[in-house]
């Protein structure tokens, strides 16, 4: 199956703006195939505001995010591979999803079921 990262976020971004909120991603700015201004990020992590009103050019796609954003009131093309998502939330109340930090993660395993066996 494809992953599911890429319809998550779209599906929240879109939620957090019906609501009126804020929708902000948390990025990881030491991925592989990052483009975004490092000197903004904390800890490797950068947070990008990609409300309507402060983004240009927002895509969010199967594969990456892009949009234009200004930081420090310099215009900048940001491009984000899907995995380098880390979190999508709502600035005002913090609601949205985390995301683990591997595309890859295997399932939690599921719970052990009683077995029955022959007793004679």
């Amino acid at each position: 199956m494809t992953p599911s990262r890429p319809y998550l976020l779209r599906a929240l971004h879109e939620w957090i703006v019906d609501n009126g909120l804020t929708p902000h991603l948390l990025i990881n700015v030491m991925g592989e195939g990052v483009n975004a201004p490092q000197e903004f990020a904390e800890g490797g992590r950068l947070v990008l505001n990609i409300s309507p009103s402060a983004v240009g050019s927002l895509t969010l796609g199967n594969e990456f995010v892009e949009l234009s954003a200004r930081f420090g009131g310099v215009p900048h093309q940001v491009t984000v591979p899907i995995a380098e998502v880390l979190a999508i939330y709502a600035r005002e109340n913090g609601r949205g999803m985390v995301f683990s930090e591997e595309e890859g993660d295997p399932p939690p395993p599921a719970p052990s079921r009683p077995g029955l066996r022959v007793v004679k």
